[in-house]
């Protein structure tokens, strides 16, 4: 019975955590984890349109059969600009006709007005992705640098404060002509124990040398 029934693929990549634990670290070391996919060279489909991997990223739009609405050459901005105009325009003209005559076969030609404006609009944000990569490396690069040299001048802020104490700690210490004066011993002590000791010896001599004689 099982067997029987379809099997049901989802259109949608499994999630995350289906992945991460392929990739312990006992798979990796045993040559178990899954290896990345192969580099596309032919075609694919994305959102059910067939994309060749020789395309630009951006495709220009009579490549898709579409009809440009601006020259080759324009400046982005205002383009943009004209056709956020347009669809507000035509936006209103589909309201009017929506009220005055819903059933006029104009309400469709606005539609598809509307929607190639839509289709521009977003091909020339898609114009944008490329600059805007840049500028979010920039960014990011920015942002790098500014946290390593935040951190090289807490790092000299620190530094500079270990070598204060150290100097300081130097400063305390006393002078090695000092220690060594007070580490001597006065050699006047050891001639007084040296006679003293001579002395001793002399008299103790002295009294053997008068028992021997007695």
């Amino acid at each position: 019975m099982a067997s029987s029934e379809t099997a049901q693929v989802s259109s949608l990549p499994l999630p995350p955590v289906q992945y991460i634990t392929n990739y312990t670290d006992e798979n990796i070391r045993r040559g178990r984890a899954p290896r990345p996919p192969p580099i596309i060279h032919d075609t694919y489909s994305m959102f059910g349109i067939t994309i060749h991997a020789e395309d630009a990223i951006i495709r220009p739009l009579e490549s898709q059969g579409i009809k440009r609405l601006y020259p080759q050459h324009f400046d982005r901005r205002r383009e943009l600009k004209k056709l956020n105009h347009s669809l507000l325009v035509n936006f209103l003209d589909l309201l009017d006709l929506l009220v005055q005559c819903p059933d006029s076969p104009r309400r469709a030609e606005k539609v598809e007005d509307l929607s190639l404006l839509f289709i521009h609009i977003h091909h020339l944000l898609n114009e944008f992705r490329p600059h805007q990569a840049r500028e979010t490396l920039r960014v990011m690069m920015e942002m790098q640098r500014r946290q390593r040299i935040e951190t090289a001048q807490r790092f000299q802020k620190h530094l500079d404060k270990v070598m204060e104490i150290l100097q300081q700690a130097l400063q305390l210490l006393p002078d090695p002509s000092e220690t060594d004066s007070k580490l001597l011993i006065p050699t006047e002590l050891f001639d007084n124990m040296d006679t003293s000791n001579h002395d001793e010896s002399s008299t103790e001599s002295c009294k053997i040398y008068s028992c021997d004689i007695n």
